[in-house]
């Protein structure tokens, strides 16, 4: 391969070069971790943020401003003077020649090569979903969501036809995962505590939110006491949860689903394998995620292993098979965790274990750098949270004591302090605290605000070559 492309400008140095593609929990602790390094860094990322993804679904229910979530890279990483930051696009990684190439033309040449490009949403092969059914991976995505969801309201006071109003006021999220769960959860509490008196044609309250999920459970990851538990809680909140249901078409009028199995939630629809039609005009995709394309391009170029989702098989140090040099972690990285004489273990998708392999790949290209042995990865699996609403949550920790698993208030409170914990910056806390007590005591939420009523499509629908929309003012 070759690339005739301009090199980035550089200062002049003779110490190692090191390119980190994304800023997202992985990249992030990975440049952090090399503060002290005698090395030049460059984090490159296609956003000027760092973004708190597990908050994305409130900014998209309007519970928060997209600032409370997210941090400018170039404020996280001032006081680190070996960091340059980036924001551009990367298309391509020359492994041969050692370095990244920018949509821009530019090339970043590099000693060594941190890839954190993430995830983004999958729709199985139908693409063309993503217009019905937008997910939320981005501040982009989750601003259109809110739109969707607002005007989706207001649509439905202009409208005297019953069946049309119901359709408007049929919310349906696809995917009974964490996000999933959680989406489901918030969208009843809006209907039935944010948004009554508000309107005089009709009644919020009224609301139909279902929660479609294809496998047996919701929150599948946790012990089925937790997702029967969880499930109960959203019933309780409102929300109709049909498990064994698979989606088969998605268009502007609504969705098809076929019944897998005689579930509870979908007893109504028919017996199993039963078709229904659901008429909705706000559907919401949280059932499916893919690596990021680089993966593809890495695979293309160094011949290395991907799964279905496009990860990349990854060495149990996690560098790429043939290329020491190259570090692949975070939602990117088909890893495993080792840990002793025990079979390697599949490290999951989550936030925490891309944080410990951002530290990890950093600890061994120190290892590296000294001319040490690399050691392999080994994922501390500190447990799983979820919140399902007001006063709803459940939780399932791991301790060396063994798992401690609870729900409801308590499980709500140590849901909120672990996240206002994790957050970036003091700033973020204070704001995120500030709205959700206002929003306890009052139901409000005041990020309910629609910049343009006019539709943005979101990330997964537009086209390869078409720039992201720009979010509305005041919330970049």
């Amino acid at each position: 391969m070759s690339m005739s492309t301009t090199h980035a400008p550089s200062p002049v140095s003779a110490r190692p070069r090191i390119v980190i593609v994304g800023c997202g929990f992985g990249g992030l602790e990975a440049a952090r971790a090399l503060a002290d390094a005698d090395v030049d860094i460059t984090v490159v990322d296609r956003t000027n943020h760092h973004l708190f993804q597990p908050l994305l679904y409130q900014v998209a229910t309007a519970g928060l401003a997209s600032p409370a979530i997210s941090a400018p890279i170039r404020r996280l990483f001032r006081e680190q003077r070996n960091v340059t930051s980036l924001l551009g696009e990367v298309v391509d990684i020359d492994t041969q020649g050692q370095a990244v190439l920018l949509q821009t033309g530019e090339s970043l040449p590099y000693d060594h090569l941190v890839v954190a490009a993430g995830a983004t949403h999958s729709y199985f092969g139908r693409d063309e979903w993503a217009a019905h059914a937008p997910g939320i991976k981005t501040l982009a995505d989750a601003t259109e969501v809110r739109r969707r969801i607002l005007m989706a309201y207001e649509e439905a006071e202009r409208i005297h036809d019953p069946v049309q109003r119901e359709a408007l006021l049929t919310f349906v999220v696809i995917g009974g995962g964490p996000t999933g769960v959680e989406m489901a959860g918030t969208l009843a509490e809006i209907s039935r505590r944010t948004l009554p008196g508000e309107f005089r044609h009709f009644e919020p309250s009224h609301a139909h939110v279902l929660l479609l999920e294809g496998g047996s459970r919701v929150l599948q990851a946790m012990p089925p006491e937790l997702s029967r538990r969880a499930e109960e809680q959203l019933k309780a909140l409102g929300v109709d949860v049909r498990t064994g249901a698979k989606v088969t078409h998605i268009d502007e009028q609504g969705l098809e689903v076929e019944t897998a199995s005689p579930a509870e939630g979908a007893a109504a629809a028919g017996e199993a394998g039963a078709r229904y039609t659901i008429r909705s005009k706000t559907v919401i995709w949280a059932a499916g995620v893919a690596a990021s394309p680089l993966g593809r391009i890495l695979q293309r170029h160094t011949g290395c292993e991907t799964d279905r989702a496009g990860r990349v098989t990854v060495e149990a140090d996690l560098s790429l098979p043939g290329h020491p040099e190259v570090w692949v972690i975070g939602d990117l990285a088909a890893a495993r965790s080792h840990h002793g004489n025990e079979l390697p273990k599949p490290v999951p998708g989550v936030s925490p274990a891309a944080k410990q392999m951002g530290r990890h790949a950093a600890a061994n290209l120190r290892r590296r750098l000294q001319g040490q042995a690399t050691l392999p990865f080994h994922y501390r699996d500190y447990g799983n949270l979820a919140t399902i609403g007001r006063n709803s949550a459940v939780v399932d920790l791991t301790s060396p004591v063994g798992p401690i698993r609870f729900s409801g208030w308590t499980a709500w409170l140590f849901w909120l302090v672990a996240h206002i914990y994790f957050l970036i910056g003091f700033r973020n806390r204070l704001m995120v605290l500030f709205d959700w007590a206002s929003a306890y005591w009052s139901s409000q939420r005041y990020a309910r605000i629609i910049a343009n009523n006019e539709p943005h499509r979101s990330r997964a629908a537009r086209a390869p070559d078409q720039p992201p929309a720009a979010p509305p003012p005041g919330e970049a």
